[in-house]
């Protein structure tokens, strides 16, 4: 039963964010053989402040669990 969780800076539509959610599932139901009904996916708008409210409390703290590492990160 795969629940996939995506968070996007504000600002998408509501038909990008259905566009999205629909190849999310169709990937998830190819690769891993399951059902289109066993997935959900949600999808959360993040107002703001990306870096504080989710890089640094969920990406940083999980790099070791990221199979798609993101490409920036905190000015130096």
């Amino acid at each position: 039963m795969p629940h996939v969780i995506v968070k996007l800076a504000q600002g998408r539509s509501e038909e990008q964010k259905d566009r999205l959610a629909g190849e999310i599932v169709r990937g998830v139901t190819s690769i891993l053989k399951c059902e289109e009904n066993a997935v959900s996916v949600a999808i959360e708008d993040v107002p703001g402040d990306w870096m504080g409210k989710v890089y640094q409390p969920e990406i940083l703290p999980n790099w070791d669990k990221l199979y798609k590492k993101p490409g920036y990160g905190p000015a130096k």
